[in-house]
This record gives C-alpha cells, structure tokens and sequence, in this order.
C-alpha cells in the first residue's frame, strides 16, 4: 500500500496502553503489539515470533519482556531475544522482533513507520493545545472506518457536506456550501475555512451563548498536514465587531492512521475553551461528536470506498465543486511526498 513512511503516526490513545498487558492492532498492513515498560515507556514491536511466526500477541507481558505462547522465548523492548528454553539455551542470530520508535505526547502515542534513525520527535504536529488546560476540558475518541484514511481527509478538509448530513449538534444552516472557501499553502501545511453568521447557532455552542438562539458569527478553519493529521479550529460569538476574542471555541484534532489499504484507524481528540471543568459535559461532547460522525459520516465514506472500489480519485475522474481545491492540493502533496520516499528508496521499518 502507498503510504508516507518517514512520518509520525498516532497508534494509540494513551489510556489503550496498559503495564502488564498486550494491545495487538494492525498498521499499515503489518500487525503490532504495545505494552508498557514497568517505567511506563509503552513499546512498539512486529506481532510475529521469529521462530514459527506465532503471534505475539498469544503471548504476555512478565516484567519489561514478551514471552512466545508457543515455544517460550522471552524478547525485550528492543526486540532482543533474551530467553531460549530449549537445548543449550543459546540465543539464534535470528530470534529478533522488529521494534519501532514511539513517542507519548497529547496523551496519543505516535508510531515511527520509517527509519529508525531518522525518526525525530521534534517533527511531531505541535498539538500543544490538547494540553492547555484541565483534563475535563478534553475528549478522547476513536473510530474504526472502513476506507481509506485520504478518503476520511478528504472528508475533513472539505465541510460543505455539514450543510447536507449532519445533525443539530454542528448545525451549519446552509451557510457553507454557498461559500468558495479560502485556501492557502503553507509548505508542510495546508488551511481552508469559512466565515458566516447564523440566525440559530450551532448546536455545540448555542447554550452557552450570551443570548443563546439569537444570531451569531461563526468561524471554523481547517489544517492539514501531511501525512494525515488534521485540526477543526470551529467558534462562534455574539461579540461586536469582526473579533473572535471572545468566542467559544472547540479545537477538534483528526488523525489518520492507515490500517489497510482500505481500513483506517480514526482517532480524535478535542479540546474546547469552555465548560472546561465539567467532566459530565465532557464526557457528554466528545460521546455527541463520535456518534455524529459514526451516524452520518462513516455509513457515506464508507459507501464512497465501496463504490470506488480499488479505483484511485483521478481514476474516478469527479466533477469538482467549490469545496474542493483544499483536499486535492492535500492529496497532491501527500503524493509528491511519497514519490520522493520511493524515489529515494526509503523502507519502512518492518
């Protein structure tokens, strides 16, 4: 499958991850397991026991190492064999799991599909809003889609749709379509958004309104950046002027991690600006913004996948509307990076 490899992945909310336990999911068509070190560094390796290729995921966690269900050798969190039960005990050059870089930050852990020395945090999208402020203030969320994860981008990067399929709770009144949204490229970014006023404002913020039900100015902006991490910067105020300095805002970040070539790992983390010491509406947000999107987002990708087929977007050869320059540049990029991987004769890890 075409993927972008020298590039940071999100393969786990970070409460997925557990000391003492194996969490087995499949990545870019390659099936893993995490666990955590008993110092809490969670650990990324191959599903596969060098010996006769049993999954180690059969096994478990004893102490900081992998034991094999199946014969009982013992890895570390390098990947080193460090146990062999049977005969001398002498360790095969071969009896080696494949491991991966990983880093804990936003409260995601992020998985290096590339080389590994060439894997540096310092390129991990700076999220930094995820942590500013209280852990009631956040939301985590994730959604197995079956497609793929440029269709999900696709879908992210261009919000006319909201107008048409989407319910109350991000209610757009039919103010976006009608817009030929800006769009700019900033290099390792691209950024799209609306700007519109609406008599009922949206669902995610009308209650919490000076004058809830009387008309306000909205804004959302969207940024992506390669390979498939995106954020909904979205607000909304009743404010005079042009400002949004008072607004209520809600950062919603979107990572794509391919599973498959047409599976995809969703996850979504958000962050809002109010109400952000009430865990209940907490809990009650990020719950109302998953099923959303489970109910009226993935049954439409998902048909879009099955329609497709194994045909790529060009092959299809769409007639593009207005919303649609932002997620072609997105994609356009996303392939002239990959190119020059395969060009350059970059490997994945495994």
């Amino acid at each position: 499958m075409r993927y972008l490899k020298n590039a940071w992945y999100v393969a786990a909310i970070s409460r997925e991850i557990k000391q003492g336990e194996l969490l087995s999911r499949k990545l870019f068509d390659q099936k893993m397991i995490f666990y955590r070190t008993s110092a809490g560094r969670p650990v990324a390796m191959m599903d596969r026991c060098p010996h006769r290729f049993a999954p180690l995921s059969m096994g478990r966690v004893e102490g900081d190492e992998v034991v094999c269900h199946y014969h009982g050798l013992k890895f570390d969190c390098t990947g080193s064999c460090t146990h062999n039960p049977h005969g001398d005990g002498k360790i095969p050059n071969r009896a080696v799991v494949t491991t991966y870089p990983t880093v804990e930050r936003f409260g995601l852990v992020w998985l290096w599909a590339g080389e590994p020395e060439a894997a540096d945090p310092d390129t991990i999208p700076p999220y930094e809003a995820i942590d500013d402020g209280p852990e009631t203030g956040v939301g985590y969320g994730y959604i197995k889609m079956e497609c793929n994860y440029e269709l999900i981008a696709d879908n992210v990067m261009d919000l006319s749709h909201v107008d048409f399929i989407h319910g109350p709770l991000i209610y757009t009144g039919g103010n976006l379509a009608p817009q030929k949204p800006a769009f700019s490229d900033h290099g390792d970014s691209v950024v799209t958004g609306w700007n519109w006023v609406q008599q009922q404002p949206m669902g995610l913020f009308n209650d919490f309104l000076p004058q809830p039900d009387t008309p306000a100015r909205h804004f959302v902006q969207v940024t992506w950046r390669a390979p498939c991490n995106m954020v909904v910067h979205v607000g909304a105020t009743q404010e005079d002027g042009n400002g949004y300095d008072e607004a209520l805002e809600s950062r919603d970040h979107h990572m794509m991690t391919p599973e498959t070539e047409y599976s995809t790992h969703y996850f979504m983390v958000s962050r809002r600006n109010y109400l952000v010491d009430n865990a209940e509406y907490n809990e009650g947000k990020i719950n109302g913004m998953m099923q959303a999107f489970l109910e009226e987002d993935a049954p439409v990708v998902a048909a879009i996948q099955k329609e497709m087929g194994d045909l790529t977007i060009d092959e299809m050869r769409p007639a593009y509307l207005a919303g649609d320059p932002g997620p072609v540049l997105c994609r356009k990029k996303l392939a002239r990076l990959i190119d020059r991987e395969i060009d350059e004769g970059i490997m994945a890890t495994a």
